[in-house]
């Protein structure tokens, strides 16, 4: 459960429009919410029970970190003459084209939603792929620009889910994944771009399976078999025989392995495979693609961190990322040769595209604490950067934002808790700030120093704010990884317990003025924090989080479920599901005391409207007061920007009333 992109925490609060639209009548806010609901001031879209209005002059002070943008890299063309990035400038994020560095960006798409991923054609810059939903219900269809048209055409059923697509190196072939065939099942699609009405499925299996990469000459196809975050398969299929082969071992002997990334050599020979089959952390290996059996190339074996992006050039050239404790370190590497890193700043690297036809240049995204993610490029002879794009944030100094410490304390088990702490500026000797626990989703994703605007502004408010890797996240290795599964998660709780304990041996952080944050999973981490450590938080705020395990299991989107219950455990198991109802914030509502704010996106395919509504319910049927925010065209997560805008300025106007008191300014609490 994470987050589309994190990216709705990034970009931030908006002032809205100053005549408020009429609201819903009672029958039709009965008919999309089981609580009493109104519309929310100029946001029709918007309903709200219990929430304030939030006074002019904090808005005011917020509406900088509303102008935040960032660029993120889709795809390098054939020369890398030019690059394809999705950047926000009205209310969601659309595809630009951007012509030379620091060029002007040129928007290609509109519309009211988002679009997720874009692919020139190869060999074609008139055309463009990419994918879209509707309201954040996460059933993606694949569509064609023209881009000298501006006409764009869809090619999938428009309702089933198209979670990812490829293309041949010759941009003759397009493969994609689909759930059309039950709903519940994803399947390979192979058709050819000239006829994409003709569209086959290439697998017809239970799972979910996706495509991957084409080898250069277009007849062959690597498929992901998806089990799990760590247990997957690669496969090469044949396109003219539909003959599938393996490329990793059956786990039934070798046991389970994760499958990060893959991708066929420059000359089709080889498969590069990034995976932890082998250690606890992901390498990167070269595996004959006619001989998986052989033994594999460790190209990286002396490194002790993930490998976790991985491009490869038409001659052969690799670039590879490694996540050394949350931070990106970059290499490239050439036939024959010894990897040679690439200077980045301290941060951590997105997508990463070589043109199709040339290796000189590598493109790749780079995102740090004090500045939204932007595209680069380098010359991979010379090691020289070249910047791409500069992303605004809202007319503010830079310098003025805080870089997190990376800090660790102990918790159960004998584990090390890794934790990035942002601390306010300006503190004065000898007091304490109030604290922010933000809390990440997944639960298998790891929170990394990446620039996040709501951060950046509760620091502004006085606030410091911790953000922790638990047991469970991922970047630490597979034992890390996965000390939170199933019936372990009731340990995993503890961590919580350590959070607060490490807040209170800090001289500058305030153990009386806590409030838990999070989003997806990380809404379940902070009902958990409120439910089963009453007394030590004063406030939360639940964004599109697991109030039960158990009925989020039942009612989470038929494609997701297996996927789940491999991370959560089977809520169909009596022992497991004993567990699962002991640890769901559900069962102890009654025991929450922090003043609480909870926020849906009614179009979650992920967690459902109902796991909002029955913990809102269930707390105020104890007497105790929640703020409730519903999004209609919404879904996991916020994408639209007078949505988020109003979602995450209502958040931090609670946050600072709960923790620092009403009156108080920018700073307050100094």
């Amino acid at each position: 459960m994470i987050l589309p992109v994190a990216a709705s925490l990034l970009l931030l609060l908006a002032q809205a429009p100053a005549s408020p639209p009429p609201r819903p009548d009672s029958g039709a806010a009965a008919r999309v919410s089981s609580l009493p609901v109104e519309a929310a001031p100029g946001l029709p879209r918007v309903l709200v029970s219990g929430v304030p209005a939030v006074p002019a002059d904090f808005e005011a002070w917020l509406a900088p970190y509303t102008e935040v943008r960032s660029a993120a890299l889709a795809d390098a063309g054939d020369d890398g003459k030019a690059v394809l990035i999705l950047t926000r400038f009205s209310s969601v994020n659309q595809i630009h084209r951007v012509g030379a560095p620091l060029g002007a960006r040129e928007q290609l798409t509109f519309g009211k939603e988002p679009k997720a991923k874009a692919r020139w054609l190869p060999g074609d810059a008139r055309t463009v792929f990419f994918l879209e939903d509707v309201g954040g219900g996460e059933n993606f269809q694949l569509y064609r620009l023209d881009t000298q048209t501006g006409q764009h055409q869809r090619l999938t059923d428009g309702k089933s889910r198209h979670e990812t697509f490829t293309l041949s190196r010759d941009g003759r072939r397009l493969a994609y994944s689909g759930t059309g065939r039950n709903g519940v099942d994803t399947d390979v699609y192979l058709a050819e771009v000239a006829s994409p009405s003709t569209a086959k499925r290439i697998t017809e299996e239970t799972g979910t399976w996706l495509p991957v990469d084409f080898s250069p000459d277009g007849e062959r196809l690597l498929v992901k078999q998806m089990r799990a975050i760590d247990d997957a398969d690669l496969w090469v299929v044949d396109l003219e025989s539909r003959q599938r082969s393996r490329v990793t071992p059956d786990p039934a002997v070798a046991g389970k392995g994760s499958v990060r990334q893959a991708a066929f050599s420059g000359d089709g020979r080889s498969v590069y495979l990034v995976t932890d089959r082998r250690s606890d952390f992901s390498q990167l290996f070269r595996v004959d693609a006619s001989r998986p059996e052989a033994p594999w190339t460790n190209l990286t074996p002396d490194l002790r961190w993930n490998v976790e992006a991985l491009a490869v050039a038409a001659d052969g050239t690799l670039a590879y990322a490694l996540n050394e404790d949350g931070f990106s370190k970059l290499y490239v590497q050439r036939p024959g040769a010894k990897r040679t890193p690439i200077e980045v700043p301290p941060g951590v690297v997105g997508e990463m595209r070589f043109p199709n036809r040339t290796s000189a240049v590598l493109t790749f995204a780079i995102d740090t604490p004090t500045s939204p993610s932007d595209v680069w490029q380098v010359a991979v002879k010379s090691g020289k950067p070249i910047r791409w794009t500069r992303s605004e944030v809202g007319g503010m100094d830079s310098s003025r934002f805080a870089s997190p410490e990376l800090v660790r304390y102990p918790s159960t088990g004998g584990l090390q808790i890794p934790a990035f702490l942002y601390r306010p500026r300006g503190l004065r000797p000898g007091s304490r700030a109030p604290v922010v626990v933000y809390w990440h989703g997944g639960p298998e994703v790891q929170e990394r120093p990446k620039f996040t605007a709501q951060f950046q502004a509760l620091v502004d408010l006085g606030l410091a704010v911790l953000v922790p890797n638990v047991r469970g996240s991922d970047g630490y290795g597979k034992a890390y990884l996965a000390a939170d599964d199933g019936v372990k998660r009731e340990e995993a709780l503890k961590d919580i317990g350590a959070t607060l304990d490490f807040i209170g041996r800090q001289p500058d952080l305030d153990p009386s003025r806590v409030a838990a944050y999070g989003g997806s999973y990380g809404g379940y981490m902070t009902l958990a924090s409120v439910a089963y450590y009453p007394e030590r938080f004063r406030a939360a705020v639940d964004r599109v989080g697991v109030s039960s395990l158990t009925t989020f299991l039942n009612s989470t989107a038929p494609y997701r479920r297996d996927l789940r219950r491999v991370e959560y455990g089977d809520e169909r198991d009596p022992q497991v599901r004993a567990v699962q109802e002991r640890i769901s914030p559900l069962g102890s509502a009654d025991r929450i005391r922090a003043a609480l704010y909870v926020q849906q996106g009614k179009n979650d395919p992920r967690v459902p409207q109902s796991e909002a509504e029955q913990i809102v319910r269930a707390v105020r049927d104890r007497g105790r007061p929640v703020w409730y925010l519903l999004a209609l065209d919404e879904g996991h997560g916020f994408k639209k920007k007078d949505t988020n805008d109003y979602a995450a300025s209502t958040a931090l106007y609670f946050l600072r009333e709960q923790l620092v008191g009403g009156g108080a300014g920018p700073a307050g609490g100094r």
